[in-house]
């Protein structure tokens, strides 16, 4: 990584420590705070007026990211504005939704439908442009926008609902992120992709040192919404959009599980697992907050070794023949 890099995350890291404290602070003088899910698990009652939205902090400092990042010259101004606009985009959305749930005091925001519909309306012209533009599966393996609009639509708002659930005990989500941001630091080749995963990954672990357990804040929709689309876009970036599979790996088994759910649920009447998504099941069979965490976090990083490994497994060869 080069040495300007190191400083710029550095300096991002600070900042964002100092804003994300004076935003805990300001929440707290407001007293606004979280309003716990009454179908949660009951453990989590005492979490109730916990500072919420801590992920505008890091949509704040996009801005930041981008011009500093093109001011010491590492890569385009439009090359981080293709990186980091459909994140912002997608912050928004969930933005909308916590302030519903701060305006009317309730774990309840955006209906399930209204919240699908602005995921869409922010992905689908991301994609369009993506895709447009040169969308790769493998480096050497170029999609046709036919094939890679409707794709990365899927993609996207499938991501956006994955980070969202899995974003339910104290340092889960998160934690996960900047494992995923620093797996694409070490497969990307792409310089502008490198640059935003390290700013990335400083801001995240910014925001981890306050939302260990017990956390003092919590992302919010608009920080799962805008890691969601840090990491497809730089996935997009790396021109490796199957980079998805990997580092979306605990999200989507999360995702995975509330689907399996309401799927048992409605066509046999009868639960697969005690609550989704699956963390929850853990927690109500006796796991402490903190151990789900720590192994849910080696899983993802035994889960998405293996599938990097088969996916160079898989596309090895077809890497040779185009190389040759």
């Amino acid at each position: 990584m080069h040495t300007r890099t190191i400083l710029l995350a550095i300096a991002i890291f600070a900042c964002s420590l100092v804003c994300q404290r004076a935003w805990i602070n300001a929440m707290r003088r407001m007293r606004l705070g979280e309003t716990i899910k009454g179908y949660g698990p009951k453990s989590h009652a005492h979490k109730g007026g916990t500072p919420g939205m801590g992920g505008i902090v890091a949509l704040g400092m996009t801005p930041l990211i981008v011009l500093s990042a093109c001011w010491y010259g590492m890569s385009s101004v439009s090359d981080k504005l293709h990186i980091w606009a459909y994140p912002v985009a997608s912050a928004l959305v969930g933005l909308v939704d916590d302030l519903l749930k701060m305006r009317r005091r309730s774990s309840e925001g955006l209906r399930s439908l209204q919240k699908l519909t602005l995921q869409i309306a922010v992905t689908a012209p991301w994609a369009y442009v993506a895709a447009s533009e040169g969308l790769y599966l493998l480096p050497w393996l170029r999609l046709d926008p036919a094939v890679g609009i409707p794709l990365l639509i899927f993609l996207g708002v499938g991501i956006l609902n994955a980070v969202n659930v899995t974003d339910g005990l104290d340092g889960l989500a998160g934690g996960s992120v900047a494992i995923s941001l620093a797996s694409i630091l070490l497969w990307t080749e792409s310089e502008p992709a490198a640059v935003s995963a390290s700013l990335g990954l400083a801001v995240m672990i910014a925001f981890l040192w306050h939302n260990s357990n017990p956390a003092e804040v919590f992302m919010g929709d608009v920080g799962s919404h805008l890691w969601a689309g840090v990491l497809i876009t730089l996935c997009v970036a790396s021109k490796s959009l199957i980079l998805v599979i990997p580092v979306s790996f605990i999200f989507g088994v999360e995702m995975v599980t509330v689907a399996v759910q309401i799927a048992a649920i409605r066509i046999f009447g009868r639960r697969v697992f005690r609550m989704s998504p699956l963390h929850h099941h853990f927690e109500l069979i006796g796991w402490s907050e903190p151990k789900i965490v720590t192994r849910f976090w080696l899983a993802h990083v035994v889960g998405m070794s293996l599938l990097a490994v088969i996916i160079n497994f898989v596309f090895r060869g077809g890497a040779g023949n185009a190389g040759g």
